[in-house]
């Protein structure tokens, strides 16, 4: 699913207009990454919980050539999604 497309689906569910929910999208995905960004947690209940976490450095191989390659640490975000959305996405 794209921008436009959650854009379109909120604007018919909430009866604002596509432009106005696009801007709400643009707005929430800048504020979680600017949170990202200075290492602060975000945590939507009933959804989930965005974060940076730091990777170590580690050992990888280049497969092409097969020789071992040194990996600096580095930061990554990361989602973890919360029970509610894990239960409806998972079967049992």
């Amino acid at each position: 699913m794209t921008k436009a497309e959650i854009a379109q689906q909120l604007a018919r569910s909430t009866g604002l207009s596509q432009v106005d929910t696009t801007a709400v999208i643009e707005g929430f995905i800048e504020a979680v990454a600017q949170a990202l960004e200075k290492g602060d947690h975000v945590e939507i209940r009933g959804f989930g919980t965005f974060k940076v976490v730091e990777r170590a450095p580690r050992t990888g191989r280049n497969p092409k050539a097969g020789h071992t390659v040194a990996i600096a640490k580095c930061k990554a975000p990361t989602f973890k999604p919360s029970n509610a959305v894990k239960s409806r996405i998972v079967q049992h």
